[in-house]
């Protein structure tokens, strides 16, 4: 979780994975994969809170408040932009490793 904390941390929301999971009421590992989700969606055609639902299988209100915490919009922006999410980055990026070891912590298809 330290990796996803040091790059939320960067973005400038003084917001780490375990203090945003207690504030919405998961599990840190939740958590973690709910910000790579939002990350990964981001760029991402269509509505990124919900692509995000779907690929975590969590609520969205949950996830919209994931959002605010880290910061809005653009804040999520920059942290999908800092993992590589950005820019339709295919293939071997950080992004599609984190999205495949969020989609495997909630039994989803793996990248």
């Amino acid at each position: 979780m330290s990796f996803l904390d040091s790059i939320l941390g960067q973005v400038g929301s003084n917001v780490d994975i375990k203090n945003l999971a207690e504030k919405v009421g998961i599990s840190p590992e939740q958590a973690e994969s709910a910000v790579a989700a939002l990350a990964k969606a981001h760029p991402q055609p269509g509505d990124t809170v919900d692509a995000a639902a779907a690929s975590t299988g969590l609520d969205s209100g949950i996830l919209s408040q994931i959002v605010g915490h880290i910061g809005g919009e653009g804040a999520l922006g920059q942290f999908a932009s800092m993992l590589g999410g950005a820019g339709g980055n295919e293939g071997g990026g950080i992004m599609d490793k984190i999205g495949g070891l969020a989609g495997g912590l909630f039994g989803g298809e793996k990248n």
